[in-house]
């Protein structure tokens, strides 16, 4: 034990424990002297005789307190020398275990395994910390741990990125010598849109708090919202060009196609005799198909131009009687549900009902079904139901994809039109099959009052 780490000593200087094991030893051993001295006396042996016998047994007793002695300290230090390596970590060392019922061989067959566990705990942690550091290392967020005086203690090499400079310049600066001591500051997870380090963007900054040996520390990670941003922007264009290519494609080949059929019959001197129903007939194409790219235009402007809610107090009883009345192809049942009021645009709000209500009398209708139409308060919100009797969905996972529809001559926009109405309430919508029934169900959640906007 090093002079630093030594327990503080008593003035008055207390015996060591292997003198205190040695002098018990001897202690041990005067009685038998004791005794052989006055067996001696009374025996009046010769005085030179008696001497040698009792010098003989005093160095036998002697002898006996250094071999207890020395055991004793020998299995000390072997003891110590064992946890010594485990506060060195150096788990190499293991102490010669002993057979038997042994007290000794019992400590060190401990300690042997406590080494182990400590071993496999080591190879453990670095194995994890080689891990994380290779995470670090190849993420794109930057990460940035401050101590509790805001210096900077830790940052992956996206962090030093995203503050241009080595790790070696940044480590130790504070906070506000990096200028971004806001992050240390306010929300945890905020987003910022301001420059760091001469780099103009929107960042989205997550704060939390861990400790170390105590201390507070800050772990804070700061991601660039841009580059995501202009990729779902990328995706969304391709998207858009992909489906308006497809549905180009599908109008204008056939009318190219048509138009051509009829320049050539336009163009011959002899004409046969039904050639005015041939052209009757490439015209109706055209204008049928003109017609469906039209209003897939028209599906277009409508999804790009749907103006934000102007909410006002909408009684919800009333506005779904009036709905229901519209759809006559299957019967439609109000179920018994509570006077409700909300705050929402009641137009939106009611062009949402008819869709779904259409999509769920197309559904009932093919199997010759009915309707169910309901609503209750779940908190704050309101949830309104719509569960038809339809052969159910085989895909969900694209309804609210605009333009996807499984229905023949369907537009693929009413979903999606009704959820982006939804939403702009600061609701939700969702579709899914029936649990122990044929058919789907559309839950409409909105709140009942209206949110806040900025």
């Amino acid at each position: 034990m090093s002079a630093g780490n030594a327990p503080p000593r008593d003035r008055k200087r207390r015996p060591s424990h292997d003198q205190r094991v040695f002098r018990l030893a001897l202690a041990g051993g005067l009685p038998a002297f004791a005794a052989c001295a006055v067996l001696l006396w009374v025996a009046r042996v010769d005085e030179r005789i008696a001497l040698t016998v009792a010098a003989a047994v005093g160095l036998w007793i002697l002898g006996f307190a250094f071999a207890v002695r020395e055991r004793v300290i020998r299995s000390l230090q072997t003891i110590a020398n064992l946890i010594g390596g485990l506060r060195e970590s150096d788990y190499s060392l293991r102490g010669r275990e002993l057979s038997g019922d042994d007290a000794m061989g019992d400590v060190v067959w401990e300690i042997n395994q406590l080494t182990e566990i400590l071993h496999e705990q080591r190879l453990g942690a670095i194995e994890s910390a080689a891990l994380l550091k290779a995470v670090m290392t190849k993420i794109d967020i930057a990460i940035f741990a401050f101590d509790d005086d805001h210096r900077l203690r830790l940052s992956n090499r996206a962090g030093e990125r995203l503050l241009g400079a080595p790790l070696e310049r940044l480590l130790g600066r504070t906070a506000a010598e990096l200028d971004v001591d806001d992050w240390l500051s306010g929300l945890a997870a905020k987003t910022h849109q301001r420059p760091i380090a001469g780099r103009t963007g929107r960042w989205a900054v997550r704060r939390s708090v861990f400790r170390e040996k105590g201390r507070p520390q800050q772990l804070v990670l700061v991601a660039d919202l841009q580059q995501a941003l202009r990729e779902e922007e990328r995706q969304a264009w391709q998207r858009i060009i992909r489906v308006l290519g497809h549905e180009l494609n599908n109008s204008l080949a056939p009318i190219q196609s048509i138009a051509d059929s009829l320049q050539a019959l336009a163009a011959r001197r002899e004409r046969p005799p039904d050639w005015e129903a041939d052209l009757r007939r490439g015209l109706q194409v055209i204008g049928t198909r003109a017609g469906a790219l039209s209003r897939f235009m028209e599906g277009y402007r409508q999804l790009a131009r749907l103006p934000p809610p102007q909410p006002q107090r909408v009684t919800l009883a009333p506005l779904a009687e009036r709905i229901v009345r519209l759809e006559t192809r299957v019967p439609i049942r109000m179920e018994p549900s509570p006077d409700v009021s909300l705050d929402a645009d009641p137009d939106q709000l009611e062009q949402l009902l008819i869709n779904l209500l259409r999509n769920a009398a197309d559904a009932s209708a093919e199997t010759g079904g009915s309707v169910a139409v309901a609503w209750r308060t779940i908190g704050d919100d309101v949830e309104v139901t719509v569960e038809d009797s339809g052969p159910g969905l085989a895909n969900t996972a694209n309804l609210f994809v605009p333009f996807f529809t499984t229905k023949p001559g369907g537009s693929g926009i009413g979903l999606s039109l009704s959820r982006q109405i939804a939403e702009a309430h600061g609701g939700s919508l969702s579709l899914e099959n029936r649990t122990g029934a044929r058919g789907c169900v559309a839950r409409l959640v909105l709140p009942v009052s209206a949110p806040a906007r900025d």
